[in-house]
């Protein structure tokens, strides 16, 4: 389309290169015909020159490998570590310009060094080389050689030549820049052209036919770093207003030579609360230093409107229990902040919906349609002329921002688009997305792939009341998955999103890493620990209640028997509330403790 190259840098990024890897240095050579010097990096401490050939090779033949980018070198107490991309997917085009998934990673250790250094020193590598590990399995990771992939269409459409004139990594919006901390090395060595800016999240697109006119849909999740984390090591916001699960998602349309734009995002509840893992099914919710509430959430506001003009709250929490004392203190929070450009609407998914009656968020919709139409979206004509603009976005939480949020993103983003189509005239006045089968049904796989990308990346599982979002209703099926995906999430939790958590602060800079041995839980063996007297804790209960049921059976007619079922109960309880008491020693929890910042 016509002016779908404004974020295209002035020099070319290398697309792919060629990696040499010497007993004592790696070399990057450049096969994409973009530059004739070769970057060597020094295996022993990290170092990078540009050089004009490769060194002499010995008798050994060095390792040939092809990567597609440097995403950015990691510097630690224990040496540094560059992070290449070996292999990619093409997913689609993101206005005009060709979009990729990192589908391969590997971590290339530059700390030869240490081979004559001290016991200590290699027991932290030992300690940090599990980190890497999981680093090297990060997921759901996109880039682009040509375009800004961290702004929206409607932002890209705003910048300014000398803007646009700037290279990639410049333009790049920082909430949404992944690799940030890892590409400070570079920067500091100017090389430029291996300056790739990559964010996390996902890309989906699909192209369909609606009457004779074709339509091109595309789904961007941009995952905020600021307080980036896991599902339950990751709740409400910072001191500064970042909120944990922060994603912005686009909805891009492209049809009749229009291309629109609607942007939505969501984020956890903007004030300091935790929820730690401790065991139990769904640990309690706890509000910290509330009296801050205000004030961190008035920052977390402050900056949407920045960045998006008028915020409009959807609160899906229930009014109840935990999840309703967290829906007071956010209700209670936002009053003074309240005004035109920021509204909050509360809405209890599951009182209202229940688990199978999604159709009722027609009610919510009643609510924010005038918000919807008022704020309307971006759209620009063939020529690149803006005919609208977004003025305002929805910001839409539950508790983890997964399941019933892309239930409601979903709901939000099928009535813009429906909007903006007959807009353009390729709906009727009256016209819907569900009166096209094929249409239909692509949409609602488009936003489900979506939701199911960021729970995975968040709780490790796909989302929860997917088979809605996929089918337009609950199945017995869908059913089944979401009870296996919540043990999954309860186990991923309780034993493994610690060490992910930990790996997720190094990549991003969040944490010290020369850090002090007293402050480190050893992983390891604390998590076999910890696996074992799980084990051991469930393996008790279930024996207790199997021996309980058997002395029950007999006790009709045998007091023995009763007492002994009263002793088997008494000894089943005594364990739960021994797991309950100490659940938090038998969790994988981060190691980490020390802010970078």
């Amino acid at each position: 389309m016509d002016g779908t190259n404004d974020g295209s840098p002035p020099s070319k990024l290398h697309t792919r290169l060629r990696l040499w890897e010497f007993p004592d240095c790696y070399i990057f050579e450049p096969i994409d015909g973009l530059a004739d010097l070769l970057l060597s990096v020094s295996r022993s401490n990290g170092t990078m020159n540009l050089v004009e050939a490769l060194p002499l090779r010995e008798s050994s033949t060095p390792k040939v490998q092809i990567v597609y980018g440097v995403i950015g070198v990691l510097k630690l107490a224990v040496g540094s570590y560059f992070l290449v991309i070996t292999d990619r997917d093409c997913v689609g085009s993101y206005l005009g310009h060709a979009i990729f998934k990192v589908t391969g990673l590997k971590v290339l250790p530059c700390n030869n060094a240490l081979n004559t250094t001290s016991a200590e020193q290699k027991k932290m590598e030992s300690e940090f080389s599990e980190l890497l590990d999981a680093a090297e399995r990060t997921i759901g990771l996109h880039f682009s050689y040509d375009i800004n992939l961290t702004l929206s269409a409607q932002r890209l459409h705003e910048l300014g030549d000398e803007y646009k004139s700037l290279p990639l990594w410049r333009q790049a919006e920082p909430r949404f820049l992944w690799n940030s901390y890892l590409l400070e090395p570079l920067i500091e060595n100017k090389l430029n052209q291996y300056l790739l800016p990559v964010i996390q999240g996902s890309f989906q697109n699909i192209n369909a036919e609606v009457g004779s006119e074709k339509v091109n849909v595309t789904l961007i999740a941009r995952r905020c770093t600021r307080r980036i984390g896991t599902r339950m090591w990751r709740r409400g916001a910072d001191a500064e207003g970042y909120a944990a699960n922060f994603v912005e998602t686009e909805q891009i349309m492209q049809s009749k030579g229009f291309t629109a734009s609607y942007v939505q995002v969501r984020g956890s509840m903007p004030f300091l609360w935790e929820q730690i893992v401790d065991l139990t099914y769904k640990p309690s919710f706890d509000i910290v230093r509330q009296e801050e509430a205000p004030r961190v959430l008035e920052r977390h506001f402050h900056d949407l409107q920045k960045k998006y003009g008028a915020v409009l709250a959807v609160d899906l929490v229930n009014t109840g229990g935990g999840e309703g004392r967290l829906r007071e203190r956010y209700a209670k929070s936002i009053e003074p902040i309240l005004s035109e450009d920021v509204r909050y609407v509360h809405f209890d998914f599951h009182r209202v919906c229940g688990h199978i009656h999604f159709e009722r968020l027609s009610q919510l919709y009643e609510q924010i349609k005038d918000y919807l139409k008022k704020h309307r979206y971006f759209l620009i004509n063939d020529k690149g002329e803006k005919i609208e603009e977004q003025t305002g976005t929805v910001r839409t939480n539950c508790i983890d921002c997964l399941d019933r949020t892309n239930v409601t993103q979903s709901m939000i983003g099928r009535k813009i688009l429906e909007s903006q189509l007959q807009r353009i005239e390729v709906l009727g006045v009256n016209d819907t997305i569900s009166n096209h089968p094929a249409f239909d049904t692509n949409y609602k796989v488009l936003w489900a792939n979506h939701g199911d990308a960021i729970s995975i990346q968040y709780s490790g599982t796909p989302a929860l009341k997917g088979d809605f979002v996929r089918y337009g209703k609950r199945t017995t099926q869908g059913i089944v998955n979401d009870l296996r995906n919540a043990l999954a999430r309860y186990y991923l939790n309780n034993f493994v999103d610690g060490t992910k958590q930990d790996a997720m602060d190094l990549l991003q800079g969040h944490y010290l890493t020369s850090v002090s041995r007293d402050m480190a839980v050893p992983r390891k063996g604390g998590l076999l620990e910890s696996y074992a007297s799980f084990r051991l804790a469930f393996a008790l209960v279930m024996g207790a209640l199997m021996f309980m049921m058997m002395s029950l059976r007999h006790a009709r007619t045998d007091v023995h028997h009763l007492l002994l079922s009263l002793l088997w109960a008494g000894l089943c309880i005594g364990i739960t509330h021994f797991v309950r008491a100490n659940g938090r020693t038998f969790t994988n929890r981060p190691r980490f403790h020390q802010s970078r910042h």
